[in-house]
């Protein structure tokens, strides 16, 4: 008799089995779409003309200003970035780490540019910062000049010495910008 219970335990066990697999693949067939259900085809592209010709024939002045182009002279008013001041110095990771009084456009927040090895070059923290300056997230030193970039490495503003403890200069966009302590 103990045999018997043991023989239809197994019985019951290999149907119940059995039940769970024809659900399984029964749901499986009825999760997937009818064929009728493809995407419509894309049309194709449009076509145009191509013209030819020498580069030599292209005008400078045909095309607008390059924004990240911070060689170029200033028209006006404007004060650019790339010309350092007369009184701008060497600068140095350490002269530059520490948390600093940002101004952007009228808008103030901090700025926090630990010596932490991060992206461009070292990691930079925005503390609710406006504008451009919220996507700050590393900083780097070349020579003169102070470059924050964005998480994607793209230059959020470039900036000189113009004092011990201050920086001014322009972000990408052409605001003016000032970090002080």
């Amino acid at each position: 008799m103990g045999v018997s219970k043991i023989g239809l335990l197994g019985l019951a066990a290999a149907t119940i089995l059995a039940g769970c697999q024809s659900s399984r693949f029964d749901n499986m067939a009825s999760n997937t779409p009818p064929q009728a259900q493809r995407p419509a085809p894309l049309r194709p592209a449009p076509t145009t003309s191509i013209q030819s010709g020498s580069l030599s024939d292209v005008n400078a002045s045909q095309f607008p200003a390059n924004p990240n182009d911070m060689n170029t002279q200033p028209q006006g008013n404007t004060q650019v970035a790339s010309l350092p001041p007369a009184t701008s110095v060497e600068l140095t990771p350490g002269k530059v780490a520490g948390v600093w009084n940002a101004s952007l456009a009228g808008q103030s927040c901090k700025v926090a540019t630990p010596q932490t090895k991060f992206g461009q070059g070292y990691r930079a923290g925005p503390l609710r910062c406006p504008g451009e300056l919220a996507n700050l997230s590393s900083w780097s030193v070349n020579g003169k000049q102070l470059v924050l970039y964005d998480a994607n490495g793209g230059t959020v503003a470039s900036l000189y010495s113009s004092a011990d403890g201050r920086f001014d200069g322009q972000t990408s966009g052409g605001q003016p910008i000032s970090l002080s302590r």
